[in-house]
């Protein structure tokens, strides 16, 4: 498979609308709130963990050139140095 190219922001783009369109009604329960859901934006395939090294590692094996994207499930941001991660509520 051909690696398209696309910047840090279509990347981020596409992750988002594939998580808000598909993946969150599948993944946002309570057991995830926390976890990490890796999102390859080319296939639209993700996998969630605690951490999402695991997740990005396997479906980093399946497609070696995959364009990943991951999102804290439950939360605006995926890391905060010195912030606040805040709890989306829906």
């Amino acid at each position: 498979m051909q690696t398209i190219l696309l910047s840090h922001e279509e990347v981020a783009r596409r992750a988002r609308q594939l998580y808000e369109s598909s993946i969150r009604q599948q993944v946002e329960s309570e057991d995830n709130i926390g976890k990490m859901v890796i999102i390859d934006v080319e296939t639209g395939e993700y996998e969630v963990d605690k951490t999402g090294l695991q997740a990005a590692r396997h479906l980093s094996e399946k497609h070696p050139n995959a364009r990943l994207f991951g999102i804290r499930i439950g939360y605006n941001v995926a890391a905060s140095f010195g912030g606040v991660m805040e709890r989306v509520r829906r």
